[in-house]
């Protein structure tokens, strides 16, 4: 039983590893943030609960794709020496399986969420009250931040700290 819950414990280690030193794995946390907000918060969108369901299930494979890539990548560069044409391949097809899973979960997405209607619906709200717009810029530009700089320079920021 204890080696079970460990094996939860190096598993949130992984999705930590993930966020820290991942830009990729960011990006796609953060487009699945956004993603999620407007269905859930708002009734912009008509999202049955098995679209829903999908939704939550192709993003997840993404961020999982992501994660799964970031161990070949690692576990290929500790193996051998970059130039190593096994190694390259490793690489690139374990990013390959990333973006056939980001291109087919758009894809998904806009079978989903293309509703006209809705995204009427959501300009107006958002024409209606123009400080939702400067807090939705102000998340995208934290975002961004969040996304390139990534947690640890942002930590080392604030803390006046230089980053390597």
């Amino acid at each position: 039983m204890k080696a079970f819950i460990k094996g939860f414990g190096y598993a949130f280690k992984g999705i930590a590893y993930g966020i820290v030193n991942e830009r990729n794995f960011r990006f796609h946390m953060s487009i699945f943030v956004y993603m999620m907000f407007f269905p859930l918060r708002y009734d912009f969108f008509e999202v049955s609960r098995a679209e829903f369901a999908v939704l939550l299930m192709m993003s997840s494979l993404v961020m999982a794709g992501e994660l799964l890539n970031s161990g070949i990548e690692n576990a290929a560069n500790a193996a051998t020496l970059e130039r190593d044409k096994f190694v390259k391949i490793a690489k690139d097809t374990a990013a390959g399986g990333v973006l056939v899973l980001a291109i087919f979960s758009v894809l998904v997405g806009v079978v989903i969420l293309l509703q006209p209607l809705a995204f009427q619906k959501l300009f107006a709200y958002f024409a209606a009250n123009p400080l939702y717009i400067a807090v939705l810029a102000l998340s995208l530009a934290l975002d961004a931040v969040f996304i390139f700089a990534g947690p640890k320079k942002i930590y080392n920021f604030l803390r006046g700290k230089k980053n390597d």
